[in-house]
């Protein structure tokens, strides 16, 4: 799930600033790691719950990278690990 379209992310890579993907990742990649390690549901749903909203404020160029266009990227409860996941992948390849 960490392949990211080489075509893509060279042309949407261009409109991404550094500090956006920095940022993007320092957050997420703290979240992920709270995530992986609680043993919460309450914990897991408010991170869960403040990624979702990181998302909607995200650079637009950055989220279509990272979500190849899927709408509920970051959003569904079922696929949040797995997107989480994959978008600290995306990120440390592109710092």
């Amino acid at each position: 799930m960490c392949i990211v379209r080489s075509s893509v992310s060279s042309a949407l890579q261009g409109m991404i600033s550094k500090d956006s993907i920095e940022t993007a990742y320092a957050f997420m990649h703290q979240k992920l790691r709270v995530y992986e390690h609680s043993t919460m549901d309450w914990q897991k749903d408010d991170i869960e719950m403040i990624i979702g909203s990181y998302a909607d404020d995200i650079n637009p160029e950055l989220l279509t990278l990272l979500s190849g266009g899927r709408a509920d990227f970051l959003k569904d409860h079922k696929k949040f690990q797995d997107d989480i996941t994959h978008a600290v992948a995306v990120l440390e390849k592109m710092l």
